[in-house]
């Protein structure tokens, strides 16, 4: 895995078979952790939020600043052609602020509407990043966040 690559939990794909999510109303939701914990696509039962196997909100970044506890809606779409479906989302851009989060390690993208809070994916930043050093954006992928085939 590189940095800037989006990975999938393995949980999300169970939990579409169970109708856990809707990606095309729920609210989905891109937050940041330290690197207390590393996720990896076998993380057990990943949220955001108690009741699963790993609760990534207990290494969420300090909110302050231009960052905000529970990060933000990404706005995200998905949507299906000639049989791939695709997961889009409105970048993320956090300006420069002197009280922004200066460990920021991981992204986590949850669902913030599902009972649960179920995670979907994670961003690896490559490093932790100090949001008081410059402005933060991540430019997803205009193919889309991720597709499934």
């Amino acid at each position: 895995m590189a940095a800037g690559d989006v990975v999938v939990f393995n949980q999300f794909l169970q939990d579409i078979g169970r109708a856990v999510h809707q990606l095309e109303t729920d609210t989905i939701r891109f937050a940041l952790i330290t690197n207390a914990v590393t996720p990896s696509a076998t993380t057990s039962d990943p949220r955001w939020g108690a009741g699963g196997g790993t609760n990534f909100d207990t290494n969420e970044v300090s909110a302050g600043g231009n960052y905000t506890a529970e990060g933000g809606d990404i706005s995200a779409t998905y949507s299906q052609s000639a049989g791939t479906a695709t997961f889009y989302g409105t970048d993320i851009s956090i300006a420069q602020h002197a009280s922004n989060p200066t460990n920021a390690r991981w992204g986590i993208i949850y669902n913030d509407t599902a009972t649960g809070n179920q995670a979907i994916a994670f961003l690896d930043l490559g490093a932790v990043i100090d949001l008081t050093a410059g402005s933060f954006t991540v430019t997803w992928n205009a193919s889309g966040i991720f597709t499934l085939a």
